[in-house]
């Protein structure tokens, strides 16, 4: 049985790629546990595996003290120096228990220890080979679907591909062969699990390294790309070599390397435009096939608004807004389209906001003037209100000196001076125009009149009757 036993492990190793030492390490473990279960103990309890002939040896492992409490871990140092002269207290002596006969119940559990160890030594293998095959692209087999994977063969692992990872037009039958990226491995409990997807955006980019020689090397890089899977996708490339076009490069004779991409992503539409250093140059790129007037930036909000002509509006926003959609995803910037004539008349609708804003301060600086006119007749209307007859003489006679006193006379302008024209241009922004001042000096040539008849022979009737009219001026004025 020994010498079989070797063998097995050598076709083992061999077949299923399981080292000898990890089947040797599962083998004896396998056996620790058997012995434990028949004879209870396995705290000092070792297996050796012979390399050479495959024999296997339980030993006993005691430790040599002077008393012995438990011997089953204990050895007294008489009984040791019996043994060997050279043994001390402390030493470790192994005796060989190895059982005859395990028993059914004990080759049982050794057989499921080590298939357990044999399972494990087999997803480690598989899990390290498909490690180094994430973010990069794989061939593989459609073998079986359901409601939540479509399952891929991969050779020595099943990958699976969800729903999100699919692309919406395309359907998978089996035993197609089709191109996966890898995004994901996972080493979980049940094995490790492979995740594929067709929808990711470095799908695009190991498919251009396949077909374009450049890529691969290093000589054109690709900086960014935009994707909406199964529809249309954007792809920023530079050049390295000033002789050698990016474009034309991933494009090919007769367009012939990037058509064979759009065929294994069956139609999906590329754009394959030059990056830049500067911002606008590589917006208006991303933009193409429409033509882009001027760039406008917000540096802070990183966005731009883009001018384009009217006929090319459309063209550059693209069908459901998908071609300013990729662009806004290929060069990172927020980006608004406007049409020349739009421009035009935003540019009109700030000039007319600028002047309707100080328009509108004048007129709440003449609003606050006219008011503080009305405050100024109620205070006079109630200083006079309740003033007697006989107290009218004294109150003209002290206003007549009043304007007559020096100190009026000395402020008083000279009126035998002619003045200068007055303009409209010299009331500045919120002043009352000359129409107001026509108002307001017939008002004041009204009021003239009633100082007027307000003197020391009038009655009491006259008096009332000039305040009534007053008042009906008032609200007419």
């Amino acid at each position: 049985m020994s010498k079989e036993l070797a063998a097995a492990l050598e076709t083992l190793e061999k077949e299923k790629g399981i080292s000898k030492e990890i089947v040797v390490d599962a083998l004896e473990a396998a056996l620790v546990s058997a012995y434990k279960r028949n004879y209870g103990t396995s705290q000092n309890v070792e297996v050796v595996f012979d390399d050479d002939n495959g024999e296997i040896k339980v030993y006993q492992v005691r430790e040599v003290s002077e008393e012995v409490y438990d011997s089953q871990l204990e050895i007294s140092l008489t009984d040791a120096l019996e043994i060997n002269k050279a043994y001390e207290v402390g030493d470790e002596i192994r005796f060989e228990v190895t059982p005859k006969n395990f028993g059914r119940i004990a080759a049982q559990t050794a057989k499921q220890v080590i298939m357990q160890r044999m399972r494990e030594a087999e997803r480690s293998i598989v899990y390290n080979e498909y490690i180094e095959y994430a973010d990069d692209l794989m061939t593989g087999t459609v073998e079986r679907q359901d409601n939540r994977f479509i399952y891929i063969n991969l050779g020595k692992v099943e990958a699976v591909l969800s729903k999100r990872d699919q692309i919406e037009n395309e359907r998978y039958n089996t035993h197609d062969r089709i191109k996966v990226y890898v995004s994901n491995v996972e080493n979980s409990t049940k094995g490790p699990q492979v995740f594929v997807s067709r929808t990711h955006p470095n799908l695009i980019k190991r498919l251009f390294e396949q077909e374009v020689p450049e890529i691969f090397d290093g000589t054109v890089e690709i900086i960014s790309i935009a994707r909406e899977a199964g529809d249309r996708s954007k792809i920023a490339v530079m050049s390295r070599d000033e002789n050698v076009d990016p474009v034309g490069t991933c494009v090919g004779p007769k367009g012939a390397r990037v058509q064979a991409i759009v065929n294994e992503l069956n139609g999906e539409n590329m754009d394959i435009v030059e990056w830049d250093e500067d911002p606008a140059v590589f917006i208006k790129n991303a933009l193409n096939p429409a033509q882009v007037v001027e760039v406008m930036f917000d540096k802070e909000n990183k966005s731009c608004v883009i001018v384009v002509p009217d006929y090319q509006l459309s063209l550059a926003i693209g069908k459901r807004g998908q071609n300013v959609r990729l662009a806004a995803k290929l060069t990172g910037f927020k980006i608004d389209i406007k049409s020349e004539s739009d421009m035009e008349e935003v540019s009109e609708e700030l000039t007319n906001d600028s002047f309707f804003e100080a328009l509108n301060e004048g007129e709440e600086v003449a609003e606050q003037e006219v008011d503080a006119l009305e405050n100024a007749e109620d205070s006079f209307f109630e200083a006079t209100e309740g003033v007697e007859v006989e107290d009218i003489d004294d109150i003209q006679a002290s206003a007549s000196e009043t304007v007559n006193s020096d100190v009026y006379a000395n402020e008083a302008p000279d009126m035998d001076q002619p003045g200068e024209p007055v303009e409209d241009t010299d009331f500045e922004e919120g002043e009352l125009n000359p129409e107001d001042m026509e108002d307001m000096i017939e008002y004041a040539e009204q009021r003239d009149g009633m100082d007027e008849e307000l003197d020391s022979t009038a009655s009491m009737e006259e008096i009332q009757e000039i305040t009534q009219d007053t008042d009906e001026d008032e609200e007419s004025f």
